[in-house]
């Protein structure tokens, strides 16, 4: 059986992903980022998975995509996280 461990898109279906995708920025923003006809000329789930699961070089751009926009908003948050840490506000030490 093939391991899947270090796969990060193990366990998430296409439409998942496209629904992620959608529901967080948009189809105008996905048609910007990914020049793909379906997200721009009447876009709806069903029509773009269609198309998608046919043609394996579209598929290959929204994971890509999708994997990037994970990576960043990753690292947006460990920068908040690491910002708002207190012991490394200098703001709160005193000046003895």
């Amino acid at each position: 059986m093939n391991e899947q461990k270090n796969n990060p898109l193990h366990g998430l279906t296409l439409e998942q992903i496209l629904n992620y995708l959608v529901q967080n920025y948009g189809w105008d923003y996905l048609a910007e980022q990914v020049n793909i006809n379906c997200f721009k000329l009447e876009p709806s789930i069903q029509s773009s998975l269609k198309f998608l699961r046919k043609t394996p070089w579209a598929r290959t751009k929204v994971e890509s995509f999708y994997l990037y926009l994970k990576r960043k908003e990753a690292k947006e948050l460990k920068v908040m996280i690491k910002g708002n840490d207190p012991k490394e506000d200098n703001s709160m030490k005193s000046d003895l």
